[in-house]
């Protein structure tokens, strides 16, 4: 296997998130994967979630 692409990043944090992350993926991202790496596009994909649910509740109440 090789170093997970950021792309495979980006898709292995957002199935981690909704909870359908494969096995095979995981193992992958544990051992190729940079720590560094998911902990950072954990962050933003984060906070990108939590704007989007600040926007949509503002949007809908006011």
């Amino acid at each position: 296997m090789s170093k997970p692409t950021i792309l495979n990043v980006i898709k292995s944090v957002f199935a981690a998130a909704v909870g359908i992350q494969s096995n095979k993926n995981r193992q992958r991202d544990f051992e190729h994967g940079n720590l560094s790496t998911y902990i950072i596009v954990g962050i933003i994909f984060t906070v990108l979630f939590v704007a989007l649910l600040v926007s949509l509740v503002a949007k809908i109440t006011g």
